[in-house]
């Protein structure tokens, strides 16, 4: 029995590989810290928990509304007309189970066979495998350490021909941590509106900031509210990975394709899952700001343990929960010394090429974990490491 050719063309996230197979070596009773995973290490706020509870106790058990129930989508509209500085109306926003859900409609409602899409390298390969998978062609913007994380706009220009349909950017941004600036996005938006591209805003990390760093939403900016999809969620902001809910906002032309696309895949989001998610937005805040307060100091953590290990030079992001070290000194690629760490230290992080060819010198490393967890990871790294340079010297 043969199976469509298109499999073929599907890539994966390996971070589920990856975690599976750390998983096997604990139980041989390995001991793993896991460094591996996009996910914080919180629970979900108890307030958003009592809210799903009680609306299951109520009978929230029935299909919702396919875009949504309207309390959760008044809520998404008044949150994001405040938070990302455009006006949001309900009838506008789409809930899906999870963020890849929002790409998903993206990429099929706007991108035919033989069209290119320009993807961040290293970026999340779902964009990628996504774009392969209907047949259309995934045209790299390199991401660079020297630039701080950030792409080049000279270089992403240079990258748009007359197939390019789709511009795909994430800040703050997984796997690096970088985050755009406002003049960076002014001019991203002047170049998709003189290409007429539509654009995937990738905003899952948009409030998990650093140093005073500025979330500025493209949509927000002159002539892009009308071609810009802004992906959202609440796995990384509210600890909610495991309730499986993102959300779309999109302009208006779109609001019948993504309403056909909802129909014919998932019929809609769990009733009493929504429930909670409007206690998430209009609830108290103080859970998430007290884990970005921790994810900093978690930052500078792993940044300065790293940066004092000889053979890996680590940024400090603005952004997300990750670092992106560069590991040439060590003589390895990514790929090699991941393996290592994982097999010889029982440290479980990703390869960098995971996230494309201009990761290859890299690792990712998420620090979504005990501050107690990095430090003997810190060491365990540097166990594996330092013979590696002391051998090249």
């Amino acid at each position: 029995m043969r199976i469509a050719a298109r499999m073929d063309t599907i890539g994966t996230e390996s971070a589920f590989e990856v975690t599976a197979r750390a998983r096997a070596l604990e139980a041989q009773g390995r001991s793993i810290i896991h460094l591996q995973i996009g996910e914080p290490d919180f629970d979900t706020p108890a307030n958003v928990r009592e809210a799903a509870k009680g609306a299951l106790d109520a009978g929230a058990t029935h299909y919702p509304p396919f875009a949504g129930i309207p309390a959760l989508r008044e809520a998404i509209a008044a949150d994001a007309s405040a938070r990302k500085g455009f006006p949001v109306e309900p009838f506008q926003v789409f809930v899906t189970v999870g963020g890849k859900g929002v790409m998903l409609y993206a990429i099929l409602g706007l991108v035919d066979p033989g069209d290119e899409v320009l993807v961040p390298d290293p970026g999340y390969p779902i964009y990628e495998s996504l774009t392969r998978f209907i047949g259309a062609t995934p045209v790299p913007i390199p991401i660079r350490m020297a630039n701080d994380f950030r792409l080049d706009v000279d270089e992403l220009a240079s990258l748009v021909t007359p197939k390019t349909r789709l511009l795909v950017i994430n800040s703050p941004a997984n796997p690096t941590g970088g985050v755009l600036t406002r003049d960076d996005l002014e001019r991203i938006a002047a170049l998709a509106i003189e290409h007429d591209l539509w654009v995937l805003a990738d905003e899952i990390y948009g409030r998990i900031l650093y140093d005073g760093a500025e979330h500025v939403s493209i949509a927000s900016l002159p002539g892009m509210a009308e071609r810009t999809i802004v992906l959202d969620g609440f796995s990384k902001t509210f600890a909610m990975t495991g309730w499986r809910m993102g959300y779309a906002i999109v302009p208006e032309t779109l609001v019948k394709t993504y309403s056909q696309l909802i129909i014919n895949t998932i019929s809609g989001v769990a009733t009493f899952s929504q429930v909670g998610a409007v206690e998430a937005l209009i609830g108290q805040q103080d859970d998430v700001d007290a884990m970005v307060v921790e994810f900093r100091a978690r930052r500078d953590l792993i940044v300065d343990g790293l940066n004092a290990i000889p053979g890996i030079e680590c940024r400090r992001p603005s952004g997300a929960f990750y670092v992106f070290p560069n590991i040439a000194g060590t003589g390895l690629s990514g790929a090699e010394l991941a393996e290592r760490l994982l097999q010889e230290a029982g440290v479980c992080v990703l390869a960098g090429s995971a996230f494309g060819k201009y990761g290859d010198d890299h690792i990712r490393v998420s620090y979504a974990n005990s501050q107690e967890n990095l430090t003997e990871a810190l060491g365990r790294i540097r166990s594996v490491v330092e013979p590696l340079v002391a051998a090249r010297v």
